[in-house]
């Protein structure tokens, strides 16, 4: 016989094709096999229809499409005898499901089985009703499936059960024929019958509320019986396991009862003595016993309020913690998880043993412990949960260090009883885990010393002493080193002791040590370097003796590959070497920080800000907020986590660096407009071309002659040289380097320039109520060198404060700005503001000069902006 024709056994398809070495070879038999039973199925062929179909059953289940032998089934549940039904309902069963549209086709003959004399029939249409039953199917029979409820076999009873939870699931509505029969169900001394009859129950009371408060008034003490007769049962064979009778009809009536209980008083009284019955009587030495007794406290904690029978339950949750099983102990955390909001009173009794599970080997058990002593804690026991916690932080495992630290955080920032035990708690966790700590926890604990005054010295030699004996957390060296800056004169002085505190002696060299290891440790952290930097800063006006030691700490940043901190070491080696006079000024301590403001930013609920509780926030015409002196400090000190992102557009960064905001009031654009890049603004006020790359040396400049709206080291230069109107601020371009900013501050106010012979007078700009005359000469011996005296008249009646000028050229010029005579012209032309500019032509001779200006003041407090274009140039400029 051909091994692959319709004739081969079954047995015979399964050896070929195990015996198969590779995938290709398995789809080569399983092919063949396939045109064989096609073949016999085409020629109508009933004597190997059965062995076709079970053929096609083990193909199915290899996962090759079999979708052509379905009409096979129908065929073989059509017919007369028990083999062929049973080998059809079984391929009915596993090739079709409930979508299929065939299966409409087997309705009838499912129902002329659930009609037939042979009960064995009758309970394979049962099964495969109960396993594919869609909700058309269920409408069509399920009378005949509720008359089968009360059939003289129990297992034709059991298996009806079973498929009517099916119906009632596809179908709600035919819940209530089925209400009756199962009343009598829960009667049934088998308890085969029985556990099925109440499962049915229970789905009834999910889908009904009818049925609910029906099985409530009539059923319920019958349940209670039942369970007790279960429960007291003598040892019978047939349902004992591991001594106790029948674990799973125990289970179905306890979750029942759960049911029934839940949400109605009587009920619940009417089973609290056997529910106390079988959580006492229960052994809980074996696997089926723990079952039992998990349902048991499951039912108890459900249903209505019975406070010693909870306590009960949460006892045998807490002899669960105790068992070698991680499984029963997993499930028993999940309950007393869910018992702490019933009563969190007996959980608490529970408190050690639940904390040794936190010790656990297992990382699940360890995770779920934790969760539950995190909802353990409130403002009594705070201290020993938090000092067990940290404990076993030192010797934890690294993988379950990050969710300890985050949960000890939490809870010391939660319930906190005072600052100073606050800061104790965090310097623990800092140092025996700061880099798994959160930059959010580390920032918060700064804000609470800085509202802690009376702390300050503390905290700061609390922070030395740790930083000493740990040496590879880096967390805990970012809030030291914030605190040695702002408070190093406390901890040098012994300011602030407490009695606590064991004396010790800190030298200012001491001090600088810490800051000087620290930069050299983390040198691939940048937040680090340039908080260390910062700190140094500080350091050297507290310091007047370390000053030069800080000053060479610092320049040897100044050739860093990092921006950051080269301009950060230029700027503070500045400072220290030029600006002495005002460095104590600027090194002033931080402002408190507010700790309301920061908690809801941390929240979301308050948007990020600068605080303005020591200073005051000026808008100033451009757009800009503009700080009070106040804060000038605070605009040195800048938080690498809270600045923005750098800009990527060169005309941004130019925008950035002066401070000022491009963008007339007019052309501001709304939220949900994309802002527009400063290259563009740019072109707008030239009005010519496109942007030029990023990385081209003569982008468009832009310069302010405002002196109150300067970048922070002109307003520095001013401070340090008071009788100085203003320093020169020159710029060759949007790259400009930040060094010609930093040590182009000159000491001293810079002399006039001799401005040669007069070339012209042309008036640049002229409205209603402003003029500006512009009066041309050249510099001697550079013709390409054109000199400007602008001269602004106001010809109104009112008087123009805050007055800025601002002007734009193309690339092919270059633009110097001098400061200008004031910031306030005079009304009527009874005076006038004066500013002197300098215009490098690189293209004299081939192109003339052409500026674009944008003028803004204030009139009575309220902004006017002004632009304009200057064209009228002498061409031989």
């Amino acid at each position: 016989m051909n091994p692959f024709s319709s004739g081969t056994r079954l047995r015979d398809m399964i050896r070929a094709i195990r015996a198969c070495k590779t995938a290709a070879e398995e789809r080569g038999v399983v092919r063949k096999e396939c045109a064989a039973i096609r073949a016999s199925i085409s020629e109508n062929d009933p004597d190997y229809r059965h062995r076709n179909l079970a053929k096609l059953m083990f193909i199915h289940m290899l996962g090759y499409p079999t979708h052509f032998g379905q009409m096979e089934c129908l065929k073989l549940i059509a017919s007369p005898g028990f083999p062929e039904k049973r080998i059809g309902y079984l391929g009915l069963m596993l090739l079709l499901d409930e979508r299929q549209e065939v299966l409409m086709l087997v309705t009838n003959s499912i129902k002329q089985d659930l009609n037939h004399t042979n009960q064995y029939i009758v309970g394979l249409a049962l099964c495969a009703l109960g396993n594919i039953c869609s909700a058309e199917m269920a409408r069509d029979l399920a009378p005949e499936v509720e008359r089968l409820l009360q059939f003289r076999d129990p297992n034709i009873r059991k298996k009806a059960a079973l498929c009517s939870i099916r119906i009632i699931k596809k179908v709600p509505d035919l819940a209530e024929n089925f209400v009756n029969p199962v009343a009598a169900l829960l009667k049934e001394k088998h308890h085969g019958v029985l556990i099925t009859g109440v499962q049915l129950c229970a789905d009834l009371c999910k889908v009904s509320t009818e049925a609910l408060e029906y099985f409530r008034k009539k059923c319920t003490d019958g349940l209670v019986k039942v369970l007790k007769d279960v429960a007291n049962s003598p040892y019978a064979p047939e349902y004992d396991i591991s001594g106790i009778s029948d674990p799973f009809l125990h289970i179905r009536l306890l979750k029942v009862l759960r049911v029934l209980g839940q949400g109605d008083a009587d009920a619940s009284d009417s089973m609290n003595d056997i529910l106390a019955q079988v959580a006492t009587k229960t052994e809980s030495n074996k696997n089926a016993g723990n079952a039992i007794l998990y349902e048991c406290v499951e039912t108890i904690m459900n249903i209505e309020d019975n406070g010693g029978l909870r306590v009960l339950a949460i006892n045998i949750l807490g002899r669960f913690l105790s068992n070698r099983d991680n499984n029963i102990r997993y499930v028993a955390l999940n309950m007393l998880m869910r018992a702490i909001a019933v009563d969190s009173k007996a959980v608490q009794r529970h408190r050690a043993t639940i904390l040794e599970c936190v010790k656990d080997s297992d990382p699940s058990i360890r995770k779920r412990a934790l969760d539950l002593v995190y909802l353990l804690v409130n403002e009594t026991n705070v201290k020993p949960l938090t000092k067990e916690l940290t404990e076993h932080l030192e010797v934890s495992d690294p993988e379950f260090k990050g969710d300890l630290t985050a949960k000890i955080c939490s809870i010391v920032e939660k319930f906190s009883p005072e600052k100073i035990w606050y800061i104790d708690q965090m310097l623990k966790v800092l140092s025996e885990a700061g880099t798994y700590v959160k930059d959010e926890v580390w920032h918060a604990l700064i804000v609470v010393i800085t509202n802690a005054s009376d702390l300050h010295g503390y905290a700061v030699r609390s922070l030395y002493r740790a930083v000493q004996k740990a040496r590879d957390q880096e967390t805990l060296f970012r809030v030291a080193v914030w605190c040695i800056g702002e408070y190093g004169e406390m901890l040098v002085n012994n300011f602030g002791r407490l009695d606590i505190e064991e004396p010790a002696t800190v030298t200012e060299s001491d001090a600088v040590d810490v800051l000087e290891t620290s930069i050299k440790i983390y040198s691939c952290d940048l937040t680090s370097q340039a908080m260390c930097l910062i700190a140094l800063l500080k350091l050297s006006s507290r310091f007047p003796s370390c000053s030069q030691r800080i000053n060479n700490i610092i320049g040897q940043y100044k050739g860093s590959f990092v921006l950051e901190l080269q301009q950060r070491a230029i700027e503070f080696n500045s400072i220290i070497e030029r600006h002495q006079n005002m460095r104590s000024s600027l090194a002033e301590r931080m402002p408190v920080l507010d700790e309301a403001t920061f908690s809801g930013r941390r929240a979301g609920s308050v948007p990020a800000a600068v605080s303005t509780s020591q200073g005051v926030s000026v808008n100033l015409p451009n757009g800009s907020a503009k700080l009070s002196t106040a804060h000038v400090a605070d605009l040195l000190d800048l938080s690498l986590d809270d600045a923005p992102a750098p800009s990527s557009s060169g005309g941004e960064f130019l925008q950035d660096l002066l401070g000022v905001n491009l963008m007339p009031v007019s052309l501001q654009p709304d939220a949900n407009q994309a802002q527009k890049s400063g290259s563009d603004v740019l072109l707008d006020l030239l009005s010519i071309g496109t942007p030029p790359a990023q990385s081209s040396p003569s982008t468009p400049q832009v310069l302010s002659s405002n002196t109150d709206n300067r970048s922070p080291l002109d307003i520095l230069d001013r401070l340090s040289t008071p009788s100085a109107p203003s320093a020169q601020v020159s710029s060759t371009g949007g790259n400009s380097s930040m060094l010609d900013l930093l040590n182009g501050l000159p000491s001293r106010p810079p002399t006039s320039e001799g401005n040669g012979p007069a070339h012209s007078s042309v008036t640049a700009f002229e409205s209603s109520s402003l003029r500006l005359t512009f009066n041309i000469s050249k510099q001697p011996g550079n013709s390409q060198m054109t000199l400007i005296d602008g001269s602004f008249t106001n010809k109104s009646q009112d008087v123009f404060t805050d007055f800025i000028f601002q002007a734009a050229v193309p690339k092919f010029l270059q633009l110097q700005l001098d400061p200008a005579s004031g910031n306030t012209l005079p009304a009527n032309g009874n005076g006038s503001i004066t500013q002197k500019l300098r215009i490098t032509n690189s293209q004299h001779g081939k192109k003339a000069l052409i500026m674009r200006i944008r003028i803004s003041y204030k009139v009575n407090n309220k902004d006017v902006l002004e632009e304009g274009q200057v064209s009228n140039f002498p061409r031989d400029l």
